[in-house]
């Protein structure tokens, strides 16, 4: 599912970013950079135990005040203005392009199609680094903590 997530992102950011100001293999290079980064944030917290933020995030509430979602924005912009953008075109390529991402996940984990059946927060334990998995069972349980995500989205 995480390749398959992450796959989701590059396509979405790819598609977002067409027209900036980038060539197009640093385009290509931003949004798979990009991509890994908003990846790598999700991991970390649900690796942290902060279960709740990324349910948060896959839920349709305001996007805005999601820490997660922040974080995956700030580094989109990081990563675009390594690629040669300035601050300020990277901070708006960044707000138009990051909120497009998390809502085609969030409508992959929502979905009722059966092509997107692999797409549940059950299967977020498979982005846990080796290790994290054991300590969120001694916070009390990733299926616990995965089941009540679950029930939240209704699968």
């Amino acid at each position: 599912m995480f390749e398959s997530l992450k796959q989701l992102a590059i396509q979405q950011l790819m598609s977002k970013m067409a027209s900036n100001s980038l060539g197009e293999t640093a385009t290509q290079e931003a949004a798979s950079e990009g991509a890994n980064g908003i990846m790598d944030i999700l991991k970390a917290k649900v690796a942290g135990g902060n279960m709740d933020e990324v349910k948060a995030l896959f839920s349709g509430g305001n996007l805005e005040n999601n820490s997660a979602f922040a974080e995956a924005k700030a580094k989109m912009a990081e990563t675009l203005q390594a690629k040669g953008m300035s601050a300020e075109e990277a901070e708006a390529e960044a707000a138009n392009t990051t909120p497009d991402v998390i809502n085609s996940l969030k409508d992959k984990f929502e979905s009722k199609d059966e092509a997107d059946a692999d797409f549940n927060l059950d299967a977020l334990t498979n982005m846990l680094p080796s290790g994290a998995a054991d300590l969120l069972n001694k916070a009390g349980g990733v299926g616990n903590i995965l089941n009540q995500a679950k029930n939240l989205f209704g699968k």
